[in-house]
């Protein structure tokens, strides 16, 4: 498994703060609950992952506002940071990653060309949502692994902070 180191310090942070994740993933597919869960013991601090890949699933699952999407659209700082609290709100997580963006090959604007990804991370009892957006290059393999590899990295420097 290609993030089986990063994933191992994840959940060994996790488990020595008492802590469970969740995530809320668009163009990742659940890639990173994938790369979460494929060692042993993730139980003790993996808690569910949402897939919510369509405009009608992040409104339904996660409660995103209809104005977020209309406004922002579904691949933006605000609709990543709506979704990291909702997945945390709806869960028994303290921790939440969530991403949304345009894996490829179509889809791209000039705005937002392909290889847009936002990523969000919330912790319970940390003052904000922290987000960032990233704009990967590759193919759409590639973009998902990169995604799935930055929201993992980001986990980490959120649970030392």
């Amino acid at each position: 498994m290609r993030f089986e180191t990063l994933v191992t310090e994840v959940g060994d942070a996790l488990k020595a703060q008492n802590r469970m994740i969740v995530t809320a993933e668009s163009c990742t597919g659940g890639m990173i609950a994938e790369a979460l869960t494929s060692i042993a013991g993730s139980t003790a601090w993996f808690d569910r992952a949402y897939i919510t890949y369509s405009y009608e699933s992040k409104k339904e699952m996660l409660g995103i506002s209809e104005t977020t999407i209309q406004k922002k659209g579904a691949v933006s700082q605000e609709c990543v940071e709506e979704m990291a609290l909702a997945a945390l709100q709806q869960s028994h997580a303290t921790v939440s990653v969530s991403c949304s963006g345009i894996a490829g090959p179509g889809g791209g604007t000039p705005d937002k060309p392909v290889g847009t990804v936002w990523i969000a991370w919330a912790m319970q009892g940390h003052e904000a949502v922290e987000s960032q957006r990233f704009v990967f290059d590759g193919d759409r393999q590639s973009v998902r692994e990169q995604t799935t590899e930055a929201a993992l990295m980001g986990v980490m420097q959120l649970l030392k902070s």
